[in-house]
């Protein structure tokens, strides 16, 4: 092994906390193979050959934003072509589908929209446990939270606001809008969106009053390792924190999100490698040592490449999706369900065993679209 990577493989091996220098010479040496190969240790150290999936459907409510943010080819604002913003009925008419379908979760993000009031969240909220009430629902990322609590007219009080989203259904967070936590690549490639204390703000807050979240990095576009490296620390930081304070909540997954150039203001950037992929997910779960689970959204990295990741540290290859509006590899349409077949079939193939789960990674007995939790206590 390289004298580079030897005290940072013993440190690995000594469940040692790594440093930034380290996280660093992991991004950069060329042996990209050795760097997969430790995480694939820790994957192991952690869950063994456990790779878990889950039945879940994603609602992207609206596509109307009043954000430009460069990297992205999902918004619209009002009046443009292929502008939409669905009713609560017809998100209502979409959970019942999911419940009937058998699904554990209702993953619902979207664009900031400029009219919509905080009632019409709660009131999505509340008709999704209306239609299905046994559906977990992970929903709003820090970004649109900001913009709910701007909305309501109580920005300095995000932990009343996410009480209130509470109340009303919302089960956790997930991880979207995180980006790349540095102010330089915040004004260059979305600026107006949130920064890093911000995005840390709202989860912090969704963690003191008990809900789990999710976290992600955006990567392969204006950002430098350097960079990239900074974010997991900070995320890191985050969870400290939390685990420090006691809070019921805390990161319970990090999902690091390849930039896909199509139709976008970058698309002149040619996006991440395979390798880098590999790499990047590799990194996350070596760095990330106070964060459980490490996901591959096979959405974007593809399930073929996600069969690879999970000798690369990855443990999670998230779910069914059947419908996502937000990124399209190589162009492809808005249906992407792969089945549960598929899924577990490409984590058998890989040599792993599949595990069912629910939100917060509870293992899940099914009967065809009838479900329980099978333990009581997450794991």
């Amino acid at each position: 092994m390289d004298t580079i990577l030897q005290p940072i493989a013993e440190k690995v091996r000594a469940s040692e906390r790594l440093s930034r220098e380290d996280g660093l010479s992991l991004l950069e040496h060329l042996d990209v193979w050795t760097v997969c190969q430790l995480a694939n240790e820790v994957r192991h150290r952690l869950h063994g050959r456990v790779t878990y999936y889950n039945i879940n459907r994603h609602i992207n409510y609206s596509n109307i934003c009043a954000l430009s943010c460069k990297f992205c080819a999902f918004h619209r604002k009002q009046g443009d072509e292929g502008a939409y913003a669905f009713s609560v009925e017809e998100i209502a008419a979409e959970a019942r589908k999911a419940a009937e379908a058998g699904a554990t979760e209702i993953h619902m993000v979207g664009g900031l929209h400029p009219y919509l009031p905080f009632s019409y969240y709660t009131d999505v909220l509340r008709a999704i446990k209306q239609a299905a009430p046994q559906i977990h629902v992970k929903a709003f990322t820090a970004v649109e939270i900001v913009h709910l609590s701007r909305i309501a007219k109580r920005p300095k009080d995000l932990v009343g606001v996410l009480n209130d989203l509470r109340e009303a259904g919302l089960g956790s967070l997930p991880g979207g809008g995180a980006e790349v936590f540095d102010d330089r690549v915040h004004d260059e490639a979305f600026k107006g969106k949130i920064r890093s204390d911000q995005w840390l703000e709202v989860h912090r807050a969704a963690h003191e009053v008990g809900l789990m979240s999710n976290a992600t990095i955006l990567y392969g576009h204006v950002e430098t390792l350097a960079d990239r490296v900074h974010h997991l620390c900070l995320l890191r930081e985050a969870q400290d924190e939390a685990i420090e304070r006691g809070y019921a909540g805390r990161f319970q997954t990090v999902i690091p999100l390849p930039f896909i150039p199509d139709d976008s203001e970058l698309e002149h950037l040619a996006g991440p490698t395979g390798l880098e992929d590999l790499r990047m997910l590799a990194v996350a779960r070596l760095m990330l040592d106070n964060i459980e689970h490490i996901k591959c959204f096979w959405i974007m990295q593809t399930l073929e490449l996600a069969q690879v990741t999970l000798d690369s540290g990855v443990n999670d290859v998230d779910g069914t999706v059947v419908w996502y509006d937000i990124t399209r590899v190589g162009g492809s349409g808005l249906h992407q369900e792969r089945s549960v077949r598929d899924l577990r079939d490409a984590i058998i193939e890989a040599g792993y065993e599949p595990v069912e789960r629910d939100t917060v990674y509870r293992p899940v007995q099914r009967d065809g679209a009838s479900w329980s939790v099978a333990l009581e206590t997450a794991v």
